[in-house]
């Protein structure tokens, strides 16, 4: 089964995650299949940066996100859909 993980990247207290795709069951640092993202949170406020189209293709693949991850997908459409002026 595969799943929408953070993998953590970083120095040692300063932590940054990349938003992967990978099977449910590997180790949180080992191989993936994709890098959708990243995720910085010790920015003010916290950096998102997601490739959307490539994570709802993995969706649609049946990829599951993990509970966190799922709360970074919401608040990045937030942000995209603050960002982009109405027409």
């Amino acid at each position: 089964m595969l799943a929408i993980q953070l993998m953590r990247t970083g120095a040692k207290k300063r932590p940054s995650y990349r938003v992967v795709v990978k099977e449910k069951q590997s180790k949180r640092d080992g191989a993936y299949l994709e890098n959708l993202g990243t995720y910085n949170p010790t920015q003010q406020p916290a950096e998102i940066k997601l490739k959307m189209d490539r994570v709802l293709y993995w969706i649609g693949k049946g990829a599951q996100p993990t509970d966190t991850v799922g709360r970074l997908i919401k608040a990045s459409d937030k942000q995209q859909a603050q960002a982009q002026p109405e027409a």
